[in-house]
């Protein structure tokens, strides 16, 4: 058990350097070159840098020591070593990546993939339970003393250092900027989540001994039955829960039809799932 748990630790610290390189490569790869000022503390560090020509990771690692003092003090344990880690890696990657040959300075396309690998970064950090500071943690310390979502914080503060850009560069890559950020977020999404074609089937039948054969046997997969009464009917119903992959879903579907077309049902996309078949083994103990 002790081992285990070691082992996750530094498999969470691997994704927190992992995702933090990311982040600093993605920003002298794409969001510097392109002048972008795709929020938070990178945002901040490109501004001062075409003001000033302030080095950025200079920029961006004394910014960051005054904040993470702050969020150290007022949130306590929320700041740990992992946001340490990550909070000053980023800095780091971006100083020892200074002079990479590989830059992209079209803002069209240094947004499109910029977005997306600062996002994939930003996704890995967060699977390791880290953090890279700097602006989010300034969303967490205003969400603690405003009460107002992390969400919402995160995008006032996000938002200021946007509508900045617009007097330091020009509006065309301020709009760029904002793609760049909703393409992160998405990209942070499908990383954090692993969203696939995974589907939750839920069947509404009276016939749920025939629905659960066909369950069974069709697809190889557990389900989970809930009762339930039809709002016009008023009958007795059972709900029949199952989580399958896309090809059995299609499965699924094409055996419902065939057997028990009267049943309602319904195909949701299912983000993440977690448990046996999936994260897990599909069989207690074995392995086919």
């Amino acid at each position: 058990m002790v081992n285990t748990k070691q082992t996750n630790v530094w498999k969470e610290y691997a994704y927190i350097i992992i995702g933090a390189t990311i982040i600093g490569l993605a920003y002298n790869i794409f969001f510097l070159p392109a002048r972008l000022a795709a929020g938070g503390l990178s945002g901040v560090s490109t501004i001062l840098y075409e003001l000033y020509t302030m080095n950025p990771a200079l920029s961006q690692f004394v910014i960051n020591i005054p904040i993470f003092i702050i969020g150290w003090i007022t949130l306590g344990k929320d700041f740990s070593i992992k946001t340490l880690v990550g909070t000053f890696w980023v800095p780091f990657v971006i100083f020892l990546s200074t002079d990479i040959p590989i830059t992209v300075t079209n803002p069209f396309l240094s947004a499109l993939y910029g977005g997306l690998i600062l996002g994939a970064g930003l996704g890995i950090v967060y699977k390791g339970s880290g953090s890279t500071g700097g602006t989010a943690a300034i969303a967490q310390i205003v969400k603690k003393f405003t009460g107002i979502s992390s969400g919402y914080s995160q995008f006032i503060v996000d938002g200021l250092v946007v509508i900045t850009s617009i007097f330091v560069f020009n509006l065309e890559l301020t709009l760029f900027a904002l793609m760049a950020i909703y393409i992160s977020g998405k990209a942070i999404d499908i990383v954090q989540l692993r969203t696939s074609a995974t589907k939750l089937v839920m069947v509404i039948t009276d016939e749920e001994e025939k629905v659960q054969q066909l369950i069974q046997n069709g697809i190889d997969r557990g389900l989970t039955k809930i009762r339930s009464v039809g709002g016009y009917t008023k009958m007795d119903k059972t709900m029949i829960l199952v989580v399958a992959e896309q090809t059995e879903a299609v499965k699924l579907k094409k055996l419902l039809q065939e057997e028990i077309p009267e049943a309602f049902t319904i195909f949701i996309s299912a983000s993440e799932i977690l448990g046996r078949g999936f994260s897990l083994d599909k069989y207690y103990g074995q392995k086919f």
